[in-house]
């Protein structure tokens, strides 16, 4: 019976698959396939930002092409890198939006964070959008131009022997290496010379040199101690290979970094390479040179005479390296160190940054100095949407590290969760770009305010500014416990608590109106412990500790509107793992709102935490 059913599986399977009634042969097949397709907007790169800009589009009514030329998205941050997604600096500045929601989700479906389940976290909330057309091992090897603008680019997809041509209205480069350069498009790759924006840190510039890419080391505690064998084309180390001078810091500095030759809480981000040459187009020499170094560092610390990672083996070595800067398109503005230490108070602000500025040096591993130097930078510092756009190809937009920026800018700016945020603003930037039949210079001209608005109706902090509450909301009144929720500061800041404690199933939060108001929907943040760096993927040391969803996050929740002078369920959810909600549910006229929340994550006698209630 087993094998019948085997069988029946297999004739099915055949069934489902079979496009050719006969075999085929040279007579009656193409060895390669043409498809072409046409779009609203044609994102390539699927790191952090690209995704983030795919999925805002998306969900927003724009059709979405996305380009990645891995099998995974997720970039840096993937299963073949495993860089940490870092960002700004203050817990209460960590970034939201599209990137919590991805930690949050990973929590739920990858407690024990394991790199390869993050990868289908990312790849699931991509395909299950269905204004998303996903292109996996794809890479774009040519641009087609109409006139100035770009009007459709070329792909190949090696495993599929597939050739596309993909048309579209509005381009956005996500790559980090920036090939939608074949455009034409405006760049720069290098440093720039200090005097030219007066940037006081660099050390030197006006060359191609970069930072350089990194590859790095997954380590497993183990109670065994066996010696590692290195293959015989790894490097060889001593001591004196990490022995630095005692440096002065330069003027300005908080820290310069050193190589750690040590287990205990490392990264290896000092694992790099490649600044000195070309980091696209001598990728591949980078990669084995990298190797050489990875293979021999451990070598060095796993058999250390001093039993430093005795307890320690080996569980995995990156193959290909996460690059840190190769090229930047230009654009209006060009952010400089200038720009990130002022605060960064532009008037078309749409994302932030915070991270330090973090230069490494150009000779990285090789450097017998110091691996980088960090300053200090305001956490938050606005980034204007003039850096996310081409000067000189219409159509052309730009997220992560290809943005327009200095390298001294850059250094700060190029951290992925920062990244995640410009993604998220050019996808809704593109969605209005479709809407209303412009370019982006029209945008900025015209429908800033606009784009910033949606962006912090996503969730999305835009400094120096706060949400402005849903008319309903604005009008309703509530107790004086509740008046928080109509601040529009969607979690706690500057020490202030912004939200409010309801004990899940008796506490209530109400909005009450003096004649029934037309209500078809609700926006929500819970809070989701947004100062708990953990969720963070920086995991570079195996655990089998489950991480555990925020205790004050709400797990189930309604939504009840007094109609008629009773009240009626709306909108219920007993299992939410998110911290941003925008509900429909059918229009009511009601005169009353009220949320519940019926059980949080921390089980009972566990408060819920509530930082918006909207009615919509």
């Amino acid at each position: 019976m087993i094998r019948v059913r085997v069988f029946l599986a297999f004739v099915a399977s055949v069934a489902l698959y079979a496009h050719a009634e006969g075999m085929l042969t040279e007579a009656n097949s193409q060895v390669i396939k043409e498809v072409s397709l046409e779009t609203e907007f044609v994102v390539c790169g699927g790191g952090l930002s690209g995704l983030s800009a795919a999925v805002s589009a998306a969900r927003h009514g724009t059709k979405v092409v996305l380009i990645q030329a891995r099998p995974m998205l997720g970039g840096n941050t993937s299963s073949e890198m495993r860089m940490g997604i870092m960002g700004a600096y203050k817990d209460e500045n960590k970034e939201a939006g599209i990137l919590e929601e991805l930690q949050l989700k990973n929590f739920y479906y990858n407690p024990l964070m394991r790199y390869t389940l993050w990868d289908d976290v990312m790849y699931s909330t991509v395909v299950q959008e269905p204004n998303i057309t996903l292109l996996l091992n794809t890479c774009v090897d040519g641009v087609v131009m109409d006139g100035e603008r770009i009007a459709a680019v070329k792909a190949w997809n090696g495993d599929a022997y597939t050739r596309y041509l993909i048309k579209g209205r509005q381009f956005a480069d996500c790559t980090g290496d920036g090939i939608l350069r074949l455009s034409g498009a405006k760049f720069r790759h290098g440093r720039e010379l200090p005097s030219e924006f007066n940037e006081t840190y660099l050390e030197e510039g006006g060359d191609a040199k970069t930072m350089g890419s990194s590859i790095l080391l997954q380590l497993r505690r183990t109670k065994e101690h066996r010696p590692f064998v290195p293959p015989p084309w790894a490097h060889k180390y001593t001591d004196e290979d990490f022995a630095h001078p005692d440096e002065p810091l330069p003027p300005g500095a908080m820290r310069v970094n050193y190589k750690r030759p040590f287990p205990e809480g490392n990264n290896f981000w000092w694992i790099e390479f490649g600044g000195e040459l070309n980091t696209i187009h001598d990728a591949n020499d980078i990669q084995f040179e990298l190797k050489k170094i990875a293979y021999g560092v451990w070598a060095y610390i796993k058999n250390h005479p001093d039993g430093r990672a005795k307890n320690y083996e080996l569980d995995w070595i990156g193959s290909l390296p996460g690059k840190r800067e190769s090229t930047r398109f230009i654009g209006p503005h060009i952010l400089t160190q200038g720009d990130v230490l002022s605060g960064g108070h532009f008037e078309d602000v749409v994302a932030y940054g915070g991270w330090k500025l973090d230069d490494h040096h150009v000779a990285a591993f090789n450097s017998k100095t110091h691996s980088s130097v960090e300053y200090e930078c305001p956490s938050p510092f606005g980034i204007p949407f003039d850096c996310l756009y081409s000067v000189n190809v219409p159509n052309l937009m730009f997220a992560g590290r290809d943005i327009s920026a200095t390298h001294m800018g850059l250094s700060s700016t190029r951290v992925m969760a920062t990244c995640a945020m410009l993604g998220q603003a050019v996808g809704i930037a593109a969605s209005m770009l479709v809407d209303y039949g412009i370019d982006p210079a029209q945008l900025r001209r015209e429908r800033i305010a606009e784009l910033q608005t949606k962006l912090e109706d996503d969730d999305c902090m835009l400094p120096f500014r706060w949400r402005k509450v849903s008319p309903l909301t604005a009008e309703a009144k509530c107790s004086d416990e509740v008046t928080a929720l109509k601040n529009g500061i969607d979690r706690n800041y500057a020490g202030e608590d912004n939200g409010v404690w309801l004990d899940a199933g008796d506490e209530k939060i109400v909005y009450t109106w003096e004649e029934p108001r037309h209500i078809a929907g609700a926006r929500l943040i819970f809070d989701s412990n947004m100062t708990f760096t953990g969720k963070r993927m920086r995991k570079l040391e195996m655990t089998t500790t489950p991480a555990k969803m925020p205790a004050m996050l709400a797990k189930g929740f309604r939504i009840d509107a007094r109609v008629g002078g009773g009240w009626k369920t709306v909108y219920r959810d007993g299992l939410n793992i998110l911290r941003f909600r925008k509900v429909a549910f059918g229009p009511v006229d009601a005169d009353a709102l009220r949320l519940v929340v019926t059980e949080t994550w921390g089980g009972p006698g566990e408060k819920a935490h509530v930082f918006a209630l909207d009615a919509l």
